[in-house]
C-alpha cells in the first residue's frame, strides 16, 4: 500500500499534489499525512523536493478550504443551514457543530483558525464558520497557507525521517497505513449511519 501510494504520488507529480489534497480537504478518501509522509519518503530517495512539495500541498488545502469557506461567506446561516440539515449527512456534517465551531472562532478571534491548521481536531471544518462570521478573505488565506504548511512540512519531514528505516519496518508501516484508512472508511460509515438531522 505504501509503495502504491508513493508510485501514485511520483506519477502524479506536484500539479497532482495540489489537486488530490484540494479533493481530499472535501471529500477524506485518504488522509493527507500519510500521502505526505509517502512524498517524504520521495524526497529523502531524490524524487521530489521538500519546498515544492510543501507549496503545492499548502496551495492545495488552500483551495479546498477556500471552498468551505467561500460558502458559509457567500450563503449565510439562513440559507446554509438548510443545506446541511439535507445533505449533511455525506459529509458527516452536523448543523450543531457548524455552530458550536462558530460560536467557539466567536469567543477566542481569527487566530482559531490558524491555530486549528495545525491541529489533527476541526483543520477543516473550521473554514465554513469563519466563512459565516465574514472573517476577511486575505486573512484567511494567510492563516490557511501557514498552517497548511506547516503541518504538511511536519509530515513530509516524518516521511523524509522514515526512509532509512523502510526496509526493515515494511511490514509494520503497511500495517498502519491500511489501518488508518479503514479506520477512516469505518468512522465515515458510521456516521453516516448515525448521522442526526438537527
Amino acid at each position: 500500500m505504501a509503495h502504491w501510494i508513493i508510485q501514485t504520488i511520483l506519477s502524479a507529480g506536484y500539479l497532482g499534489i495540489v489537486f488530490f489534497i484540494f479533493f481530499e480537504t472535501i471529500v477524506p478518501v485518504i488522509p493527507s499525512e500519510v500521502v505526505m509522509a509517502a512524498a517524504g519518503i520521495a524526497v529523502a530517495h531524490g524524487q521530489m523536493s521538500f519546498w515544492p512539495l510543501v507549496a503545492a500541498s499548502a496551495l492545495g488545502a488552500t483551495m479546498g478550504n477556500m471552498l468551505w469557506f467561500t460558502l458559509g461567506n457567500r450563503l449565510g446561516y439562513e440559507r446554509l443551514q438548510p443545506l446541511v440539515r439535507r445533505y449533511g449527512r455525506w459529509l458527516t456534517l452536523e448543523w450543531h457543530n457548524v455552530e458550536k465551531g462558530t460560536d467557539f472562532l466567536r469567543r477566542h478571534g481569527h487566530w482559531v483558525v490558524l491555530a486549528l491548521r495545525v491541529s489533527p481536531v476541526m483543520r477543516t471544518m473550521i473554514s465554513l464558520p469563519a466563512g459565516l462570521v465574514h472573517m476577511r478573505t486575505w486573512l484567511f488565506v494567510i492563516f490557511t497557507l501557514i498552517g497548511t504548511a506547516a503541518w504538511n512540512g511536519m509530515w513530509i519531514a516524518g516521511g523524509h525521517w522514515l526512509a532509512p528505516h523502510m526496509h526493515a519496518w515494511h511490514r509494520p508501516i503497511e500495517w498502519v497505513v491500511v489501518s488508518i484508512i479503514g479506520l477512516i472508511l469505518a468512522t465515515y460509515l458510521w456516521r453516516v449511519t448515525h448521522w442526526e438531522k438537527n
